[in-house]
């Protein structure tokens, strides 16, 4: 069981500790009042969770500001239930860096990261993703079977020279389903059979080139010259990757926590 008050006393203790992996590392200690709305968070999630009995869901947090874009959601992860305790597998950027790798959290450290909303997303996926995902989440070794290091926070929907989180959440996905899609472009290639579509952002030239100066985790060399000259970067988005769960049977509606 999810205890609220013995989480915020623990989490409290550690608040003079550096950052946590996939957040920029400078010493930034957490604020008592981020800790308590992040595992008040955690909590209800944890609820809601349960209350579907569902044992492998989606889910996402809010933890960049992509208003501007239309987007309501950040970064997702996979969540799976282990025993009485929900548990969720992700794939985190280093400190900025065009490294990442995967982690395995609990949910109130998924929440743990200072987002710009404290909401979440969750789909529950359909019995037959459930059971394909399920045993892989449990195990691990098969999550890192089309996990690639590099890694661009724009990282091209269909190309395979960088990974993004979400790209990795949907690629594993694809590959729980098609067990014969034992590369990325094989993975893709099954998104794109279930009619996965990814997010066409509009970016400028100023904002693509300021971006790719300033910031390691982002790269545009990956997508085609043509959408690229013309500032149409497709990615993968959270979204976009709970419209297209819902569109394609895969998954339920999404379910808002708060």
């Amino acid at each position: 069981m999810f205890n609220f008050k013995t989480a915020v006393a623990a989490w409290c203790l550690a608040l003079s500790f550096t950052a946590h992996a996939g957040r920029p590392c400078e010493v930034k200690p957490l604020t008592v009042g981020a800790v308590q709305k992040g595992l008040a968070l955690a909590e209800q999630t944890v609820k809601r969770l349960n209350d579907t009995g569902a044992r492998v869901v989606v889910l996402a947090r809010a933890g960049q500001d992509l208003s501007q874009y239309g987007l309501r959601y950040s970064h997702l992860g996979l969540a799976y239930r282990d025993g009485a305790t929900w548990r969720v597998v992700h794939k985190l950027n280093q400190c900025g860096t065009d490294r990442s790798a995967l982690y395995r959290q609990g949910i109130g450290d998924f929440f743990m990261d200072a987002p710009f909303e404290y909401e979440a997303g969750a789909v529950v996926l359909s019995p037959q993703v459930q059971d394909r995902l399920w045993p892989m989440l449990q195990e691990g070794q098969g999550l890192r079977t089309l996990h690639t290091r590099a890694y661009s926070m724009v990282a091209y929907a269909w190309a395979q020279q960088y990974q993004q989180s979400n790209q990795w959440a949907i690629e594993t996905l694809a590959l729980a389903m098609e067990p014969q899609a034992s590369r990325r472009d094989q993975a893709q290639a099954w998104l794109r059979f279930k009619g996965y579509e990814p997010t066409e952002l509009r970016l400028s030239a100023l904002t693509r080139l300021g971006a790719r100066v300033t910031s390691a985790n982002v790269s545009f060399d990956d997508h085609p010259t043509h959408l690229r000259f013309s500032g149409r970067i497709r990615t993968v988005t959270v979204d976009s990757v709970f419209a297209w769960l819902n569109r394609s049977g895969l998954g339920e509606p999404p379910l808002l926590i708060y």
